[in-house]
C-alpha cells in the first residue's frame, strides 16, 4: 500500500522557502502583527528595556507581539515563550526569527504592567468604532483567580495565635528535656544540649516573626496577611473551598460578549464595586445611558443611587420586590473632616445635603426608611475607623432626616427636600440574561485560555497580566465575528500612518 509521501529532509533546494508562505492569509497571527504595528507605543507609554551590557534593546512592538500571541495560544510563561520562539513557525514569522531570553521576556511584562492596560483600552476603542459593542446593556461580575501564594503562607489572627501556642508548647518541652538531661546525665540522650539549644533558637525566631505579623495586623486593621504576595487575600470560592486569590471584576457588553473594562482587587466580596465598574465601563463606551446587570452580591443602596445619578440603570438581583432610595440632589463634597462644634450630636447641613457626626466625619445620604418617612445618612467606613466607635451607640451612628411625604418619584423635589426619593425595582426578565453575558468571558479565559491562576505578584502587576488576558480574549472574539482578513483591513484603515498616507494621497 502506498502512502502520502513528504519532502526528503536531506533534499537540497535551489532557493530557500519563504517563511511568509507558511502563514496563511486567514491565520490569526496576522491580526496580532497588523494590530500591534498600528499602535503608537510611545503614546501608550510602553517602552523598550535597555540592556546594561550596552547591547541594543528589543523593539517593544516585537515583545508585545510575543506576549499577545502567547496569551492568545495558552502560552503565558516567559520560559515557554522563549522555547516557542525558537521552534514555532508562526512565532519565527512574527518575530523575524528573533529569540529573546526568558528574563528579557519576563522583565517586559513586569516593567510595563501599568501601561499594558492602555493597549487593552485601545483595542476596546477600535472595537467600538467597528460597531462590535452595543452600548445598551452590560453585565458586571467578579471571579476569583488564584494568586502566587499558598494557603500555608496566609495568616489571620486565629492562625497566628495557634502557631504561637504550639511554639510555646514545644519550647516548654525542649526546656524540660534540657533540665532532665542536666540532672540525669544519660549516656545516650535523644538530642544533645547543642541540638536542643539550636531548636529553641529557631523556634524563638519563628515566634518573633509571628508576633511581628500580629502587630502588623493590629496596625493596618487588616484581618489577614500573605507573605509571598502581600496584596493577595484568602477568599471563599463558589465550590465552598477557599484559596488565596485576587477578585477580578469585569463589565461585559451584551451584543457580542466583549469585555468593556476590568479591575483587579483584593476585596473578598463584591460590595461597593458596582458603581465604580459601571461608571468606568460607561465612560469607555462613550454613551449617555446604559443598563447594567449584577447579582445579589452587588446590592448596596448607595451604589445603586450612584449608578442612577450617572445615567446607569442598574438591575441588581435581590429578594426584595422594590426598595426606596435617597439620591443626593447635588454632588457630595470632599471627605475631609470639618471643624464644627455640634455638641456631641449628629447635625444636618441643608445647603450641602450631608450630615456631620460628633467626630467631624461627613454622613452621606444612603437610604430611605418609608415607615418613618426619614432619609438615613451614614458613613460606615468612617465609623469603622473611628477610635470612639465602641462608645458610640448604635442608633447614633446614623442621622435621620424627616422627609416631606410624596409619591416617591425621581422628579419629585421641593425647597424643603434635600434628597430625591426613588423607587428601585429590578427587572427579573433582564436578570435572567446576566449569566449568559458575563460568565462567558470567565469560562473562556479560565478553561480555553488556561488563565485561571496568576503568574505575577502584586496588584499592579496582576492588572497588567489581565490586560494581556482580556486583550487576547477580545481579539479572539473580534476574529470570530469579523474574520481575519476583514479585521486586518479595519485595523489598517484605523492606523494613524495609513490615515496620514490616505490624506496625502487625496490632497495630491
Amino acid at each position: 500500500m502506498r502512502y502520502i509521501e513528504g519532502v526528503d529532509r536531506n533534499q537540497i533546494v535551489l532557493m530557500p522557502d519563504v517563511l511568509d508562505d507558511y502563514i496563511l492569509d486567514s491565520n490569526p497571527v496576522r491580526v496580532v502583527d497588523a494590530y500591534i504595528d498600528s499602535l503608537d507605543l510611545e503614546k501608550l507609554k510602553i517602552g523598550a528595556l535597555h540592556n546594561d551590557t550596552g547591547r541594543p534593546p528589543y523593539d517593544p512592538k516585537l515583545m508585545l507581539k510575543l506576549y499577545v500571541y502567547g496569551y492568545f495560544n495558552k502560552i503565558r510563561s516567559s520560559r515557554k515563550l522563549e522555547k516557542e520562539a525558537g521552534r514555532n513557525v508562526e512565532l519565527m514569522w512574527l518575530l523575524n526569527k528573533l529569540v529573546p531570553d526568558h528574563k528579557t521576556i519576563a522583565n517586559f511584562r513586569k516593567d510595563n504592567a501599568d501601561a499594558l492596560k492602555n493597549v487593552f483600552r485601545d483595542f476596546v476603542r477600535l472595537c467600538r468604532k467597528l460597531g462590535l459593542y452595543g452600548g445598551e446593556l452590560m453585565a458586571i461580575d467578579g471571579s476569583k483567580f488564584s494568586a502566587v501564594n499558598s494557603l500555608d503562607n496566609n495568616y489571620n489572627q486565629e492562625k497566628l495565635d495557634d502557631r504561637i501556642k504550639r511554639i510555646d508548647a514545644k519550647l516548654e518541652k525542649y526546656l524540660s528535656e534540657m533540665n532532665d538531661a542536666d540532672r540525669e546525665e544519660s549516656d545516650s540522650p535523644v538530642l544533645s544540649q547543642e541540638q536542643i539549644a539550636a531548636a529553641i533558637k529557631e523556634l524563638a525566631e519563628r515566634k518573633q516573626v509571628y508576633e511581628g505579623m500580629k502587630s502588623k495586623l493590629g496596625e493596618t486593621g487588616e484581618n489577614q496577611i500573605s507573605t509571598t504576595d502581600p496584596d493577595a487575600r484568602r477568599m471563599r470560592q463558589g465550590n465552598g473551598a477557599s484559596d488565596v486569590c485576587f477578585n477580578v471584576q469585569t463589565a461585559v457588553d451584551a451584543k457580542n460578549n466583549l469585555i468593556i473594562d476590568y479591575e483587579v482587587t483584593n476585596q473578598c466580596n463584591d460590595k461597593n464595586l458596582l458603581a465604580s465598574m459601571a461608571v468606568s465601563a460607561k465612560d469607555a463606551l462613550g454613551v449617555d445611558e446604559i443598563t447594567a446587570l449584577a447579582d445579589t452580591g452587588y446590592f448596596v443602596a448607595s451604589d445603586i443611587a450612584k449608578c442612577l445619578a450617572n445615567g446607569i440603570i442598574p438591575h441588581v438581583s435581590t429578594d426584595l420586590e422594590s426598595i426606596t432610595l435617597c439620591m443626593p440632589v447635588r454632588e457630595n463634597e470632599a471627605n475631609e473632616p470639618i471643624n464644627f462644634d455640634n455638641q456631641g450630636k449628629n447635625i444636618f447641613i441643608e445647603d450641602r445635603n450631608v450630615g456631620i457626626c460628633p467626630m467631624g466625619n461627613i454622613l452621606y445620604p444612603c437610604s430611605y426608611r418609608s415607615s418613618k418617612r426619614v432619609g438615613i445618612y451614614s458613613n460606615k467606613k468612617a465609623c469603622k475607623d473611628c477610635p470612639h466607635r465602641d462608645s458610640c451607640k448604635e442608633y447614633d451612628k446614623e442621622l435621620q432626616v424627616k422627609m416631606i411625604p410624596s409619591e416617591f418619584t425621581v422628579e419629585y423635589d421641593t425647597d424643603g427636600l434635600h434628597v430625591k426619593q426613588i423607587v428601585y425595582k429590578p427587572d427579573k426578565t433582564l436578570l435572567k440574561r446576566r449569566k449568559a453575558i458575563v460568565e462567558h468571558p470567565f469560562g473562556t479565559v479560565k478553561r480555553s485560555m488556561d488563565s485561571a491562576y496568576c503568574l505575577m505578584k502584586g496588584l499592579e502587576h496582576v492588572r497588567g497580566e489581565f490586560a494581556l488576558t482580556f486583550l487576547a480574549y477580545n481579539l479572539k472574539r473580534a476574529i470570530n465575528i469579523l474574520g481575519t482578513e476583514k479585521l486586518i483591513e479595519a485595523i489598517r484603515d484605523n492606523s494613524p500612518s495609513f490615515q496620514f498616507f490616505w490624506l496625502r494621497l487625496q490632497t495630491a
